[in-house]
C-alpha cells in the first residue's frame, strides 16, 4: 500500500514536470506543485505563504538586485564598444580574430553584467553583423557569441553565485567570486582553440597586427568600466564591505560612469533601465520565493536524503557519481531556467557532491557551468533564442553550428569537475 509520504512526493514531482512540459511559467509550476503536495498531505496551505516570505527575507539576497542593476546600467552605458575595442587589441591579430575578440570581450563584459543573456544581447548586436560583414558565416558568428556569453556566469560579480550561496546554506560569496575567474578563463581558452581550428579550415580573416601602444590606449579608455569589478572583488576580499554593500556602491559608480563619463545614457534612459530592472527582479524574486516553498516540501518529505541514497546505491565510484551529477544538471538545464535549477537542485545534489569529496565552492562552479550549457540547449535555451533573434538565423542552424562549441564546454566542465584546484586555487590562496 502506498503511504501518504510517497503519494505527496509523486504529486510534487509529477505535477511539477507535467506543468513544465505544458510550458507553464516556471514560478507557477513550482508554487502550484508545492500547493498540490501539501493538499495531498492534508496540511495547511499557510505554509506555502510562510515559506515564500521566508525565502526572500534574506540580507545576502539583497545583493542580487544591486548586481543586476549594475550590469544593466554598465551594459547600456556605452561600455560594450570600449570592451570590444580592448579585446580587439588583445587578440584581433589572430586567424579568426573577430571570433577571438568576441570570446575575450565576453570575458570582460561578464565581469560587468554577470548575465549570459545581457552579454548576448549587448555584444551580439554589435559583433554578429561586424563578423558577417568581414566574411564570417552568420551561424558561426551566432554560435560563438552565445557560447562565449556563458563566461559571464562564471566571472564575478555573478548574481547566480549569490543565489547558490544562499541555497547552499551560507557559503562565502567572496570565495565563489574568486573561484569563477580561472574556470571562466579556461572556458574562454577552450572556445578560442575551437574557434581557431574552424577559422583555419574556413580561412576566416585576420585582424590588424598587435600594437602595445593601442593596447595601453584601449586599457585607459576601458579602465572606468573595469574598475567596477575591482570595487566588488577587492572590496569583498579586503573585508571593507559585504557583497550586498559592494553591489550598492557599484550601482552608484555605474550610474556615474554611464551618465557622466561614457555618456551612453541620459536620465530618461536611466529611468527606462530602472523599469526594466524592476521587471527582471520581480521574475527573479518570485522564482526564489516559490522555490523556497518547493524546497520546504522536498525537505519535509526527505527527498534529498532519498535521492542521495538512490544515486549512491547505483555505484560507490566517485568518478561515476560526479559524472551522474553533471548529467542530471545538464538534463535539468534542457527543460528549466538557471535560477530554479540552482534553487531546487542544490539542496538535493550538494550533499552527494560533498560525500564524494567535491568542495561546496567547487560544486557552485560546476552547477553554474552546467546551467550555462543548459541556456544554449533547446527547448528552453533562453540565450539560444536571443542569439537566433538578434542574428535572424534559424535556431536549427544555430544549434548545428554550436555543436563543436558544446564539445569545448563539456571539456571545460569535465576539467572543472575532476580538477578541484581549477576552482579552488584562488580562494585557497587568498582566504
Amino acid at each position: 500500500m502506498i503511504d501518504i509520504q510517497t503519494t505527496a512526493i509523486a504529486v510534487l514531482l509529477v505535477s511539477f514536470f507535467v506543468m513544465i512540459l505544458l510550458r507553464f511559467p516556471i514560478a507557477y509550476a513550482v508554487a502550484l506543485s508545492s500547493v498540490f503536495s501539501l493538499m495531498s498531505q492534508g496540511k495547511s496551505l499557510t505554509a506555502v505563504c510562510q515559506q515564500m516570505v521566508k525565502g526572500i527575507n534574506s540580507f545576502s539576497l539583497m545583493a542580487v538586485p544591486f548586481f543586476i542593476t549594475m550590469g544593466v546600467l554598465m551594459g547600456s552605458g556605452g561600455i560594450s564598444e570600449k570592451l570590444i575595442a580592448l579585446a580587439n587589441t588583445c587578440v584581433g591579430w589572430m586567424r579568426g580574430g573577430l571570433a577571438m575578440v568576441n570570446i575575450v570581450a565576453s570575458y570582460f563584459f561578464g565581469g560587468i553584467s554577470g548575465s549570459a543573456a545581457a552579454d548576448t544581447a549587448s555584444l551580439g548586436s554589435i559583433l554578429i553583423p561586424m563578423m558577417v560583414d568581414q566574411g564570417y558565416d552568420d551561424d558561426f558568428s551566432t554560435a560563438i557569441t552565445i557560447t562565449s556569453s556563458c563566461e559571464g556566469l562564471l566571472v564575478p560579480p555573478s548574481h547566480n553565485m549569490v543565489i547558490y550561496a544562499m541555497s547552499a546554506g551560507g557559503i562565502s560569496v567572496g570565495s565563489l567570486f574568486l573561484a569563477g575567474y580561472i574556470p571562466g578563463a579556461l572556458l574562454a581558452v577552450c572556445l578560442m582553440v575551437g574557434s581557431y581550428i574552424i577559422s583555419v579550415r574556413r580561412k576566416y580573416p585576420k585582424g590588424d597586427k598587435f600594437s602595445l601602444i593601442n593596447l595601453l590606449k584601449q586599457l585607459g579608455k576601458s579602465s572606468w568600466a573595469l574598475a567596477a569589478v575591482i570595487i566588488v572583488i577587492f572590496g569583498v576580499m579586503s573585508g571593507y564591505f559585504t557583497a550586498t554593500e559592494s553591489g550598492a556602491i557599484s550601482v552608484i559608480y555605474s550610474l556615474i560612469v554611464s551618465v557622466f563619463i561614457y555618456k551612453g545614457l541620459n536620465w530618461k534612459g536611466v529611468w527606462r533601465i530602472l523599469g526594466d530592472c524592476v521587471h527582471t527582479l520581480s521574475i527573479v524574486l518570485i522564482l526564489i520565493s516559490a522555490s523556497s516553498a518547493f524546497g520546504y516540501c522536498l525537505t519535509s518529505l526527505h527527498v534529498p536524503d532519498q535521492a542521495a541514497r538512490a544515486i549512491t546505491t547505483l555505484t560507490d565510484n566517485p568518478i561515476i557519481l560526479a559524472l551522474l551529477l553533471d548529467l542530471i544538471l545538464l538534463i535539468l538545464g534542457c527543460i528549466m531556467d538557471m535560477a530554479p535549477i540552482i534553487l531546487i537542485a542544490t539542496p538535493i545534489l550538494l550533499p552527494i557532491a560533498i560525500q564524494i569529496g567535491i568542495d561546496p565552492v567547487q560544486f557552485g562552479i560546476i552547477i553554474v557551468l552546467n546551467c550555462g550549457i543548459g541556456l544554449l540547449t533547446p527547448p528552453v535555451g533562453a540565450v539560444l533564442f536571443i542569439g537566433s533573434a538578434i542574428s535572424k538565423v534559424p535556431m536549427e542552424r544555430v544549434v548545428r553550428a554550436t555543436l563543436p562549441f558544446y564539445l569545448c564546454m563539456i571539456v571545460t566542465l569535465l576539467l572543472v569537475t575532476f580538477i578541484p584546484s581549477i576552482s579552488l586555487f584562488l580562494p585557497n590562496m587568498i582566504w
